[in-house]
C-alpha cells in the first residue's frame, strides 16, 4: 500500500499517513512556464496498491488536471491497482441539466477519471447520491456525519437542539443526524432567485427555544446558511451553529459568516484552509483523516468500508 498526494491538500495527505504509519511517496507535481501540468514519481511503484489523495478544490481546474495527470503517471508506472481519492468531488453540484443546453459535468469529470486510469475512487459527503451512478468503477462515500454527531454531543450535552436542513434537498442529509441525536428536525423553505444567491422564505417546524444545528454538505458563499440563521433566530431559536463537510468558502464568505448570527460553523478538512479561514473567529475544522485513512486501510485489505458507520 503506498500513499502519493497531489498539491491540494497536503496536510491531509500526511495526517492520513501518520495515521497509517506510512511515508508518502516520493513525487513532484509541477508546472511548466505555460502551467501545463508535469507529474514525476521518485520511487519504484510497480505492482503496488497506490492511493492519490486529490480534493479538486480552488484552483479546481489547476487540482483536477493534476489529478488526472498523477493517474496516469501511476499507471504508466504500472501500479497495480489506482485508487482516487477524492475528499472534496468537485464539480458536483452539476450533477444533473438544471436547464436548456447545459452541460452534467459531474458525469464529465466522472469520465475523466476512469479514462485517465483509475481503478476505484474514495470520496466523502458527495452532494448528490446519483453521482456514484455517474461511474462504472467502484465508488466508496464516506460520511461525516458521524464525527459530527460525537462533536455536537460533546459540546451541546444537554441542550434542547433541533437539527435543521438549510432546503428541501438537504432532508436526509439532516434527518439522519437527528435520528442519531434523537431530536427534532426542521427544515427551511427558501427560492433562489439565480445561481449563488439564496432567499429565506421561512421555516418548516417549531423551533422556539431551540439551539439549532443547520447540516448541510458544503457552503460556498455562505449565504444560504446566513439567511438561514437569520430565519432561525426570528422564530425564536436560542442559537444558531453550523456543520459542513465542505468549507469552499469562496470570495467573501468567511467576512459574511463572521458578521452573522451563526455562533460557530464547524467545517471538516476534505479542504485545505486558507489564512482567512485560519483567523476566523467563529471557523472551526473538524479533522478526519483518520476517518479517510481507515477507509484506505480497509480497501486495501479487502474489508468492509460500510461497517465504519454501523
Amino acid at each position: 500500500m503506498k500513499v502519493m498526494t497531489g498539491n491540494s491538500n497536503r496536510p491531509l495527505a500526511e495526517a492520513i499517513c501518520a495515521y497509517l504509519n506510512l511515508p508518502l511517496v516520493k513525487a513532484s507535481i509541477k508546472r511548466f512556464n505555460d502551467q501545463e501540468v508535469f507529474a514525476e514519481i521518485h520511487e519504484n511503484i510497480r505492482g503496488e496498491d497506490v492511493f492519490l489523495v486529490q480534493s479538486t478544490s480552488f484552483p479546481a481546474n489547476d487540482h483536477l488536471m493534476e489529478l488526472l495527470v498523477a493517474i496516469d503517471a501511476l499507471r504508466r508506472s504500472s501500479a497495480r491497482r489506482i485508487t482516487a481519492v477524492m475528499p472534496y468531488y468537485g464539480y458536483a453540484r452539476q450533477d444533473r441539466k438544471s436547464g436548456p443546453r447545459t452541460p452534467i459535468s459531474a458525469k464529465l469529470v466522472a469520465n475523466l477519471i476512469t479514462t485517465a486510469g483509475a481503478d476505484r475512487v474514495l470520496t466523502m459527503d458527495l452532494h448528490a447520491a446519483q453521482i456514484q451512478g455517474f461511474f462504472d468503477i467502484p465508488l466508496d462515500n464516506l460520511f461525516s456525519a458521524p464525527d459530527f454527531v460525537k462533536d455536537i454531543q460533546q459540546r451541546y450535552d444537554g441542550a434542547e437542539l433541533t437539527v435543521v436542513s438549510p432546503d428541501v434537498g438537504g432532508v436526509a442529509r439532516a434527518r439522519a443526524v437527528a435520528k442519531r441525536l434523537e431530536c427534532d428536525l426542521a427544515i427551511i423553505d427558501k427560492r433562489r432567485e439565480r445561481a449563488g444567491v439564496s432567499e429565506v422564505m421561512h421555516v418548516i417546524g417549531d423551533v422556539k427555544g431551540q439551539r439549532c444545528i443547520l447540516i448541510d454538505d458544503l457552503v460556498d458563499s455562505g449565504g444560504t446558511l446566513c439567511n438561514a440563521a437569520e430565519a432561525l433566530m426570528a422564530e425564536g431559536a436560542t442559537g444558531v451553529s453550523a456543520y459542513c463537510t465542505h468549507g469552499v468558502l469562496s470570495g467573501t464568505a468567511v467576512d459574511r459568516i463572521a458578521k452573522s448570527p451563526l455562533e460557530e460553523m464547524v467545517i471538516t478538512d476534505t479542504i485545505a484552509a486558507t489564512e482567512a479561514v485560519r483567523s476566523s473567529r467563529n471557523i472551526r475544522q473538524l479533522p478526519i483523516a483518520h476517518l479517510v485513512a481507515e477507509a484506505m486501510r480497509r480497501i486495501s485489505e479487502e474489508r468492509s468500508v460500510s461497517s465504519l458507520f454501523d
